[in-house]
């Protein structure tokens, strides 16, 4: 792989493509021609399977957020919550929370956006992790975890996957992130993404990402981590590090599971709890 993937078109039925489910994603290709940006309309719910392709963006309202003067609560060890400003356009449904605050950890490496009624909490960085390393867990107001964003990971090569041993998976939805990062032949710019791969179910994980998942719309497993610049290690914001096809034995959560691809693309669409959790991840801002 010397370039970025682009993966192919998808059919527009999804009805017909739920119900056969082993040609969700058969017609899915990988490009290396096209590193374009790609914002993937779903009001409609029709995934698109491109990782970081052409299409046109779709215009969002945003909705300014109230209550700005309100108290932070719960703010994690290390770390504080303050009122943030306006929240952050992009695919998919505008944020349902009407207060949000800012998190930003002790030494100011990381801050972002989340509901004030969640919960930020750091936690201890990752086996292994790099100095001055950041781990900090979301849940929601009921205590449900949302996200883990991690910094100061080890950089990690991709699992390999052999020939034929690759699942189906389709990039649902995919919004352009500024932060910093390191370029590489298996790399697109980083982005926001909802991905799907193809096991008894279909299985759904949101995260932020710069490596390319697999050839031919099939992956091993989908990572949720940005190659961080040189010497600063790689970083994560999301539900799972990296995805996979579960077997029926295995532990799900905090994955999603859908019995159909139009489930999962109806979820990104309007699901509330998407679209706090996209606006949060957008605002993620990581000094180098």
């Amino acid at each position: 792989m010397t370039g970025t993937r682009n993966l192919g078109s998808f059919p527009l039925k999804l009805a017909a493509v739920a119900l056969a489910g082993s040609m969700v994603v058969g017609t899915a290709a990988c490009s290396s021609e096209n590193k374009g940006p790609q914002v993937t309309s779903t009001t409609t719910s029709r995934p698109n399977s491109s990782e970081s392709g052409t299409g046109s963006p779709e215009a969002t309202t945003s909705t300014p957020a109230a209550d700005a003067d309100q108290a932070a609560s719960s703010p994690g060890p290390g770390g504080t919550e303050a009122p943030s400003g306006s929240p952050t356009a992009g695919p998919g449904p505008a944020p349902t929370a009407l207060s949000w605050k800012t998190y930003t950890d002790a030494a100011k490496s990381v801050s972002f956006e989340l509901p004030k009624d969640w919960i930020a909490q750091s936690a201890e960085p990752a086996a292994g992790s790099l100095a001055g390393a950041v781990k900090v867990e979301v849940k929601d107001g009921s205590g449900k975890y949302i996200a883990t964003l991690q910094t100061g990971l080890p950089p990690s090569a991709p699992a390999a996957c052999p020939a034929g041993q690759g699942t189906p998976y389709v990039v649902v939805s995919s919004t352009p992130l500024d932060v910093p990062h390191s370029d590489g032949p298996d790399t697109i710019g980083p982005r926001m993404v909802f991905r799907v791969i193809q096991g008894y179910k279909f299985f759904g994980s949101y995260g932020i990402t710069n490596m390319v998942a697999g050839l031919d719309g099939q992956a091993c497993e989908l990572v949720n981590r940005v190659q961080g610049p040189a010497g600063k290690g790689d970083f994560s914001f999301g539900d799972v590090l990296a995805l996979h096809a579960f077997a029926s034995e295995e532990k799900v959560a905090p994955v999603k599971s859908f019995d159909t691809l139009d489930l999962a693309a109806k979820y990104v669409a309007h699901d509330s709890e998407f679209a706090n959790v996209q606006r949060m991840l957008l605002s993620l801002k990581v000094n180098p």
